[in-house]
């Protein structure tokens, strides 16, 4: 589509590519032989369904054939010819083929063309069922009055015929979707003619092709972008041919006095079209640019006032009020066209409109949702054929154009109608989180190609939401906007991100940069923090489900889990500014169900969010905030442990672990606890493992298996529990240790001398030295009573390779 109108040879071609591309070639052999065959029709006074399969190849042929005025003559004796009769199709291949003849001749034979004209007054077409005939007929009919240096009276013998059909035929041959394109190029050459008459009556037929009655065809977005192109290339012809008084009966009576009987959505693309032209001849000046000035401006009035009418519409009444139809057509049209112009800037309405068409026709979610839950199943199965055919029509492929036009126009529009934008887009984010999760427990393992059809266009409606969020944050992030409007609005981009976030499949910088921008506008106000935590679903929600028919299991609900998943992340830079209690009563229920989330992602970012509680607070919260968190200890570390090692990743919990003995406290009762658990569960891991397996110490000199990580845990705790607990702590260890095999000790200690060597605490290192030596004495008396009961075995408890670290 990125030629230029005034270079368009098929004017019929150029509509139909708009959604078509396919081409057929036919070899030159086949076309001379085609010729050579309808000549001996002629000869023989025959013709038969042979030679009509000839003409077809011929009309296959139409970019590349050539028709001269031989064969012109040729066609017109076929047509004429009293010694066979030809069917309506072989008529109407012909005048495909006279048509191809005049678009390509330049300088056709005039005789031939007013004997076809003659011809054309005559002929019969019959009770009106030959639609292609009907098509064709138009087709050439227009492409004859638009030639240049035809005389006026054949012109004028062209239009009065063409008319003729139009007003009888037009709307009963366009409801063929095929046929549409002969139409409307049909017409695109006659209201280019150099002859004034019929013009307003050709553009009544027009508009009217699509009218309110029901006889008519039924309007579609492709017959809306036909007619853009169509009236860029007539709008083009008639400027520069210099038809100015034909511009001006068309801007009168198209967009100053419209006609209840024109179909908006025709007269809204048509100014699309207009406005194409306009934005090519800026340079224009005299006459032709008052004249351009004058149809420019009122295509624009009257573009801005059907899109104001249609949005309060929507705004104000149901979407199931009977011109619906019309509505969504309209709504469709206004998102395609005004990605094909640069015309506008600053008109509200237009914004609002494009977030409208985004949110019911792009990208129609909750509307789809819905129809998955049709209470007929056969109704339901024609709404699965309407997803399909949405994913492959040219409104779903548009959306990211669309969303580019959407969030140019943001920054252009007054803020009332900013906001309510905004509230649309925020609100359509929490319908599809609802929508999803119930329709992907409804589908999942029943139908699965639907459910990935459906998470094709909720992937496009992600990208959608984040740039658009992104726009909004650059605008009202501002010092032209107060503190609380800046909150609000950040903490809606921050709920509406996790109602998305089970859509996001790719790593896309506009989302890292907006929740950079929120996250730093909400974590400096308390409130803010507090009502963003509020929203999280409570503990009830996340484990009971959304249908209460369907089995539940809150684990398995993955469009859930990655919400949860998104506050868990975002909750940890927010935890500095939320009182005690919200965390205590929200967000740990939450955090403790989902450490036993089998995905080790959630496990892990629920361990973060208590790791970054026990590890910030507030001053005038200290109290308060300590004693939950020792209360919070004892909980951790039952959830933790019992899920360890199948479920609790042993990351999440160390971390967990290290927050809590440093920022318990100095002798907290929960600290004590907490070791006490640890050694508990490491010595039953150690117990089940060197029982059953004597040589499973080797896989501690490899990649440490669980027991061996909890040693390593409860070493490294050594050095960073308060003094008051270690001495607890170490007569654990060596209670543990000294349980070990032989190796496995010296595996051990040997880490412990490393890391006694390399402490730099003068305080706890004194201590840790007269407890290492004790302790391998311990362990060296228990290897002397194991080998002792070995006679094969070496008598020195140490020769299997223990070194003494330098202390």
């Amino acid at each position: 589509m990125s030629r230029k109108p005034d270079n368009i040879l098929f004017l019929e071609q150029w509509l139909q590519n708009i959604t078509s591309t396919s081409k057929t070639t036919t070899s030159a052999k086949s076309i001379i032989q085609a010729w050579s065959e309808l000549r001996n029709s002629l000869q023989s006074s025959s013709f038969n369904q042979h030679h009509h399969q000839h003409l077809k190849t011929l009309v296959n042929s139409q970019i590349s054939l050539h028709v001269a005025d031989p064969q012109a003559k040729l066609l017109f004796s076929i047509l004429t010819s009293s010694n066979f009769s030809l069917s309506h199709d072989s008529i109407a291949l012909c005048f495909r083929l006279l048509y191809i003849w005049i678009r390509k001749s330049t300088k056709p034979n005039f005789p031939i063309l007013d004997s076809v004209v003659g011809f054309l007054s005559k002929f019969d077409f019959g009770n009106g069922n030959n639609h292609v005939l009907f098509s064709e007929a138009i087709l050439l009919l227009g492409a004859f009055s638009f030639v240049h240096s035809l005389s006026e009276k054949t012109k004028k013998s062209c239009l009065d015929i063409f008319c003729r059909l139009l007003v009888d035929k037009c709307r009963l041959v366009c409801l063929f979707d095929e046929l549409l394109p002969n139409v409307l190029a049909g017409i695109g050459y006659a209201l280019s003619s150099s002859v004034n008459v019929h013009f307003v009556r050709i553009l009544d037929c027009l508009f009217g092709i699509w009218g309110k009655d029901n006889d008519g065809p039924q309007g579609s977005i492709v017959h809306g972008l036909m007619v853009i192109y169509l009236f860029d290339w007539v709008a083009s012809n008639l400027i520069n041919f210099g038809f100015l008084d034909k511009v001006n009966v068309f801007v009168r009576e198209v967009f100053e006095n419209f006609k209840e009987n024109y179909a908006s959505f025709a007269v809204f693309m048509s100014g699309i079209g207009v406005l194409r032209v306009t934005d090519r001849y800026g340079s224009l000046t005299g006459m032709i640019l008052d004249v351009v000035t004058k149809m420019r401006t009122s295509a624009i009035v009257r573009v801005e006032a059907l899109v104001s009418d249609l949005v309060s519409r929507k705004l104000r009444f149901s979407s199931n009020s009977g011109n619906d139809i019309q509505n969504r057509l309209l709504l469709q049209c206004v998102s395609l066209g005004l990605t094909r112009t640069v015309s506008f800037s600053n008109h509200s309405s237009l914004f609002v409109c494009l977030a409208l068409s985004l949110l019911t026709e792009i990208l129609p979610l909750p509307r789809l949702y819905g129809s998955v839950f049709e209470l007929f199943p056969s109704s339901g199965g024609l709404k699965v054929n309407e997803i399909k055919e949405h994913l492959d029509g040219i409104l779903f492929k548009e959306a990211g154009a669309v969303t580019g036009v959407f969030c140019n126009q943001y920054v252009l529009a007054d803020e009332e109608n900013k906001n309510i934008v905004e509230n649309l887009i925020w609100e359509y984010c929490h319908d599809i989180y609802f929508g999803h999760r119930k329709v992907a427990m409804h589908l999942k393992g029943s139908d699965d190609e639907l459910l990935k059809d459906f998470e094709k266009i909720t992937e496009s409606a992600f990208l959608m939401v984040v740039v658009f969020a992104l726009v909004v944050t650059k605008h009202k992030l501002s010092s032209k906007f107060s503190q609380e409007v800046q909150t609000e609005v950040s903490k809606k981009i921050l709920v509406s991100f996790s109602c998305i976030e089970y859509f996001r499949h790719v790593r896309l910088p506009e989302y890292m940069e907006a929740i950079r921008k929120v996250i730093a506008s909400v974590n400096q106000n308390e409130n803010a923090c507090t009502c963003f935590v509020n929203s999280m679903p409570s503990y009830d929600d996340l484990t009971n489900g959304p249908d209460q028919k369907t089995k539940y299991l809150w684990s398995k609900d993955e469009v859930q889990t990655a919400r949860v998943l998104f506050y868990l992340r975002v909750i940890p830079t927010l935890i500095e500014f939320l009182p005690g209690p919200v965390f205590g009563d929200i967000i740990a229920p939450t955090m403790f169900l989902y450490m036993e989330h089998p995905n080790g992602k959630v496990a892990r970012a629920s361990h973060s969010v208590f790791t970054a509680f026990m590890s910030m607070g507030k001053e005038p919260e200290k109290v308060d905030r300590v004693s939950l968190k020792e209360k919070l200890v004892f909980h951790y570390i039952q959830v933790s442990l019992s899920g360890y090692p199948d479920i609790t990743p042993f990351e999440g919990m160390a971390s967990g672990v290290v927050g809590l003995v440093q920022h318990l406290p100095a002798g907290s009762p929960a600290t004590f606890y907490c070791i006490n658990s640890l050694a508990e569960k490491a010595n039953q891991l150690c117990s089940e493992i060197f029982t059953h397996e004597a040589d499973e110490w080797k896989q501690w000199q490899g990649e440490p298996e669980p027991s061996k990580k909890l040693m390593d845990l409860l070493l490294r705790l050594v050095f960073l529990v308060d003094i008051q607990v270690l001495p607890n702590l170490m007569k654990l260890l060596a209670q543990l240790i000294t349980k070990l095999p032989q190796d496995a000790q010296n595996i051990v200690l040997n880490e412990l001398y490393s890391q006694v060597a390399d402490s730099d605490d003068v305080i706890r290192k004194p201590m840790l030295v007269s407890w290492l030596q004790s302790l391998s004495y311990l362990c060296t008396v228990a290897s002397n009573q194991s080998a002792a009961s070995k006679k094969n075995k070496s008598a020195d408890p140490i020769s299997g390779g223990r070194i003494t670290a330098n202390l």
